[in-house]
C-alpha cells in the first residue's frame, strides 16, 4: 500500500511541476496574480493540478479541466465552482463520497471507491484548450489510469474527456451522447455532459440527467 502511494506521490509531483504548455501556464499564473474581485483575498493555486480521491477505486470520473477560479484557485479539481457543486451533491447521493459539498482542499471532504481526474491539468482560456495541449496532458492521464489498478466504471464528463479516454484505450467507433453505456475490455464507460453553467442552466443537463448517469455507475459497481 505504502509502495503505491509512494508512486502516486512522484507522479502528482510531476503534474505539479509541468510547464509544457507556454500558453496554459502563462494563463494560469495570471489568473492568480490577477484575481476576480469575489476572490481578491484568497491565495490562488496557480498551478498544473493532479486528479484526487481514493487510488484504489473502482470508479474513475475525467472532467475536461480545472476551472480558473475553481481548481485553479482551491487546488483541487471540481472545488469551488458550480460543477464541483453539482458533482459533490451527486456523488454524497449514490454513496461517493462523505459530504455533499465541495469547496476548499481542507473541507473535510473524502471519495469513497471514486478517484477525479482530467484530461488537461491546467485552467485554459474559455474552457478551450488546443489539439496540442490536450495531447501533451494525454501522458498524464495514461499514467494515472495505469496506477490505478482497480478501476471498473469510467465516466467521461463532456466530449473532450470521452475522447481523452477513447484515445487512451483504443476506442474506435463509438460517438459520444449523454448517458450513454458500452463496455471496452474490463471497462464500462459511461458518457455526460459536463455538469458546467453552459449546459447546466440552460437546461441541457437536467438534475435527473445527471443523477442516472451515476445511478447506472452504481449499479455496474454493486455487481460482483
Amino acid at each position: 500500500m505504502r509502495k503505491t502511494t509512494n508512486r502516486f506521490e512522484q507522479f502528482n509531483c510531476k503534474i505539479i511541476k509541468c510547464k509544457k504548455c507556454t500558453r496554459l501556464y502563462k494563463y494560469i499564473r495570471t489568473v492568480a496574480k490577477y484575481k476576480v474581485k469575489r476572490f481578491q483575498d484568497e491565495k490562488y493555486w496557480g498551478k498544473p493540478l493532479t486528479g484526487f480521491g481514493d487510488t484504489n477505486a473502482e470508479l474513475l470520473l475525467i472532467g475536461l479541466a480545472p476551472a480558473a477560479h475553481g481548481g485553479n484557485r482551491t487546488g483541487r479539481m471540481f472545488t469551488g465552482d458550480s460543477s464541483g457543486d453539482w458533482l459533490a451533491r451527486v456523488l454524497h447521493s449514490y454513496g461517493f463520497s462523505t459530504k455533499p459539498t465541495s469547496t476548499s482542499k481542507d473541507d473535510g471532504l473524502v471519495l469513497i471507491n471514486t478517484y477525479i481526474t482530467a484530461a488537461v491539468r491546467c485552467a485554459p482560456p474559455d474552457n478551450k484548450p488546443l489539439r496540442e495541449e490536450i495531447h501533451k496532458c494525454s501522458s498524464f492521464l495514461e499514467k494515472e489510469l495505469a496506477l490505478l489498478k482497480n478501476v471498473r466504471v469510467i465516466i467521461c464528463l463532456g466530449r473532450i474527456a470521452f475522447d481523452a479516454c477513447c484515445k487512451l484505450l483504443g476506442i474506435k467507433d463509438e460517438k459520444f451522447s449523454h448517458g450513454r453505456t458500452f463496455t471496452h475490455k474490463d471497462f464500462v464507460i459511461i458518457t455526460s455532459y459536463h455538469p458546467s453553467r453552459q449546459n447546466t442552466q440552460t437546461g441541457r443537463l437536467s438534475w435527473e440527467q445527471w443523477s442516472h448517469v451515476f445511478a447506472i455507475a452504481r449499479k455496474y459497481l454493486s455487481k460482483n
